[in-house]
């Protein structure tokens, strides 16, 4: 919170200054006004960040500390504690120093009359906009601690598929990087006397030879070009995947992906159909739900679908048919969810939805390592026979100048 300094004269002309904690100078302006004091000057002290207060600012909020954070907000609210009484138990509790900071500042804006949504939408790097509409839904229908509940369920599900599929892809990482490595050491130790070796000779090297010795030239005597040009494309394509555009050719690339683009969608519907249906239970009608699920479903073409079930459910004409000519949805969750329309157990259909997304992820990440294999061996393959060539051909040729110069 910020802290103001003022100088204000009361109704007889006397100047008082002093200093006030609030969220604005129009807030300052107001408490003075109340009190019978005219603000002459408000100005914001800008307080200088230590060592310590600024390593905290960049310390790293994860998955894991929110979900404790949730649960046990959860179970201090439903113990019947109150409200600011569990805020005094979670920072004592809570070691992450960043973490600690942003849940005084919302206990700090509570305590002056802010919801607790509006609290913590004040921190939209710790807290998304999933999380905020869902407290909100909470607040409005009297079941905070249950809402809670189900957040922390919803972030460890999608924590348990991350570490999954980084645990899958480690093999090929670690494969792929030593193959880097033996490249690199190869460019720099290896071809160097190579060249130097063959250039006493007139033998005419081997193609695969002379590109693995024009690599080594380009990267001795280019390195910074090529270093600029690698930085300056990472950054260009990060600057474009930020534009709406950008974003919506990354997404659409990303589920057309072989091997990983099954699972990227299969995880988008996933959420999808998991958020969709916590949110309906919550008691938020259709079209807040849509459009919360729009702006938190991970992947621009299917929110794009999501806008389109929601612009046909304003207009009354049901969620099906746009999920139908989307061709996103398979027919089956297709079915299931017109089967929840009909009966009025959306929310059971949805979950089912996505506990069969949730099987199909487990399966693919399971034979993920499978999958690749083939992909792996092609490209480990195909690098080692073109250094083998590269190395071995000349010294055949070698051989050859050798025994006609002793002819």
């Amino acid at each position: 919170m910020p802290v103001f300094q003022y100088r204000a004269r009361d109704k007889y002309g006397s100047l008082s200054t002093g200093t006030i904690e609030t969220s604005s100078r129009d807030a300052v302006a107001s408490q003075l006004d109340h009190l019978g004091y005219h603000p002459v000057l408000i100005e914001e002290i800008r307080k200088e960040l230590g060592a310590a207060e600024l390593f905290d600012r960049f310390t790293r909020i994860s998955p894991e500390n929110l979900i404790i954070f949730s649960r046990q907000l959860a179970t201090l609210i439903s113990a019947g504690l109150p409200f600011m009484t569990s805020f005094d138990a979670l920072i004592e509790q809570t070691d992450n120093k960043r973490l600690k900071n942003v849940i005084v500042q919302v206990r700090k804006d509570v305590e002056g009359g802010s919801s607790f949504s509006d609290a913590l939408a004040k921190h939209p790097t710790v807290f998304s906009n999933l999380y905020v509409s869902m407290i909100r839904a909470g607040e409005t229908g009297g079941v905070l601690d249950e809402i809670l509940q189900r957040l922390a369920t919803l972030a460890e599900h999608e924590a348990e598929t991350r570490a999954r599929i980084k645990a899958a892809t480690r093999y090929p990482k670690i494969v792929i990087g030593a193959l880097v490595i033996a490249f690199v050491i190869l460019l720099q130790f290896v071809v160097p006397r190579f060249a130097a070796l063959y250039a006493n000779f007139k033998a005419k090297l081997p193609l695969p030879t002379r590109i693995l010795i024009g690599i080594n030239n380009a990267v001795q005597s280019y390195w910074w070009l090529i270093l600029a040009v690698i930085v300056l494309a990472t950054f260009g394509i990060r600057a474009y995947i930020r534009t709406e555009a950008g974003r919506l050719w990354w997404d659409g690339m990303k589920i057309k992906l072989p091997v990983f683009g099954p699972i990227f969608l299969k995880t988008a519907l996933s959420r999808f159909a998991r958020i969709f249906g916590t949110l309906t239970r919550s008691g938020l009608s259709i079209l807040q739900t849509l459009e919360i699920v729009s702006q938190t479903v991970g992947n621009t073409v299917i929110s794009r679908v999501v806008d389109n079930i929601r612009d046909s459910a304003r207009q009354g004409r049901g969620i099906v048919q746009p999920m139908q000519v989307s061709r996103i949805f398979p027919p089956v969750v297709v079915q299931m969810v017109s089967i929840g329309e009909q009966t009025g157990k959306m929310e059971e259909m949805l979950m089912k939805v996505s506990e069969y997304y949730d099987q199909e992820v487990e399966y693919s990440i399971r034979n993920l390592s499978t999958s690749l294999e083939p992909l792996l061996l092609a490209v480990i393959g195909g690098v080692v026979l073109f250094l083998a060539l590269a190395i071995f051909m000349p010294w055949w040729n070698l051989i050859n100048v050798f025994k006609g110069g002793g002819g």
